[in-house]
């Protein structure tokens, strides 16, 4: 059935001893026989408890009926666990029925499956005490649901600089149009068209977007593909926006880019990738959490830009460098803006290590810590991710 899996090919005995009591090694059990000491209730059959595959079918068939839209889980279920509920769920009503199964990949560390088994998780509550939860959920969408995933620090940092690439693009839009934009409305002229590049980007972007999400939700392609085009139309005609030209093409330039901008907002709001917060709030938000990252307040980063400055008035570049070099490796990127400098979130010039610290046996923590070897040196991973577990859902 899901796993395509021959009959003739399953070995009795070899993924779990055969029990005696069965009347063919293939069956599997719906009651099971109380041992002592376990938590038993009274049945027909005598003191037991459910079997193991009977909780997802006597679940679904009671909130969902026999048929639902979407059956989902890790995809070590889908054998024995999955074909087993299709089994039992068929035998108690013909109709039984699942649209669409939908098996996710696990999240890995050093290839090895995430459980609570194994203590080798990091919960979503650490993950984002240090990284903004959107750069989290970039990062579980940068590969296919039903591909493993990898959980490493330099990806968390790749996705958080992604996002704020992103959401600083929109709030550069919005600051550039919005002026302009209301001059022209209260002159109350007519909005022109908006551009050929404005018109082909959109449809690249929305034709890619419905494509590749109606083929098995392919959200990688969609992340890396026509979404990047469309932030770097952003970027160049905002380039374009500071040049002189005339009214009506100005006019029609700054219509493609709220055009442009909108289309950009929709795709991200299907991806879980917007925030109720404004573009703003969202960046402020970033840069507290890359702070936190470097162990610095914004006091602290000021005043070093501001020792940097003076230092270049001095004209002690190599201390200027090496200010700015070191920030760098803490994640902290010094731009020089005209005669001001500024400061951004950035991934670490220098790789970050994680080690796995268990304390009392409980669920690990993580302590990050600069490397002292070179970037090219292998990032350790950190552990992250959750249990395989069921979901079912109906539309």
């Amino acid at each position: 059935m899901l796993s395509g899996q021959r009959l003739e090919h399953n070995r009795a005995g070899e993924r779990v001893a055969v029990d005696s009591r069965k009347r063919h090694p293939a069956d599997f059990a719906l009651w099971k026989a109380a041992k002592p000491g376990e938590p038993s209730w009274d049945s027909p059959w005598g003191p037991g408890r459910p079997g193991w595959h009977i909780e997802c079918s006597a679940m679904s068939a009671c909130y969902l009926t026999h048929k639902f839209d979407i059956h989902g889980g890790g995809i070590d279920l889908i054998f024995p666990h999955h074909e087993n509920e299709i089994a039992q769920s068929w035998a108690a009503d013909h109709e039984s029925h699942v649209s669409y199964w939908m098996h996710n990949g696990h999240v890995t560390n050093n290839n090895e499956k995430m459980s609570k088994s194994l203590g080798n998780f990091f919960t979503i509550r650490q993950i984002t005490e240090r990284y903004h939860p959107l750069a989290l959920r970039h990062f579980l969408i940068s590969a296919h649901y039903r591909s493993p995933l990898n959980y490493s620090i330099s990806q968390l940092e790749n996705s958080s600089d992604a996002i704020y690439y992103i959401f600083q693009t929109l709030q550069d839009c919005k600051d550039a149009v919005s002026p302009l934009l209301q001059g022209e409305t209260e002159k109350n002229e007519k909005v022109p068209q908006i551009n050929e590049a404005a018109k082909e980007c959109i449809k690249k972007l929305n034709v890619e977007f419905q494509t590749k999400m109606s083929d098995d939700l392919q959200t990688p392609v969609i992340l890396t593909g026509a979404l990047q085009e469309a932030l770097k139309f952003v970027n160049t005609s905002l380039k374009m926006l500071k040049k002189k030209m005339q009214k009506r093409a100005q006019l029609q330039l700054i219509q493609s880019l709220l055009e442009v901008e909108k289309e950009v907002g929709k795709v991200l709001d299907v991806l879980g990738l917007l925030s109720s917060k404004s573009y703003a709030e969202v960046l402020h938000q970033l840069k507290d959490k890359a702070l936190n990252r470097a162990g610095l307040t914004e006091d602290e980063v000021l005043h070093l830009i501001e020792e940097r400055t003076q230092a270049r008035i001095n004209k002690d570049f190599a201390k200027s460098d090496k200010m700015r070099a070191d920030l760098a490796t803490k994640g902290i990127a010094l731009m020089d803006v005209g005669n001001e400098i500024i400061w951004r979130p950035c991934i670490p010039s220098e790789p970050l290590v994680a080690e796995v610290v268990h304390r009392d046996q409980r669920a690990p923590t993580v302590e990050e810590k600069q490397s002292s070897s070179s970037v090219n040196q292998k990032v350790d991973e950190i552990p992250g991710g959750r249990e395989g577990n069921d979901l079912h859902t109906t539309t």
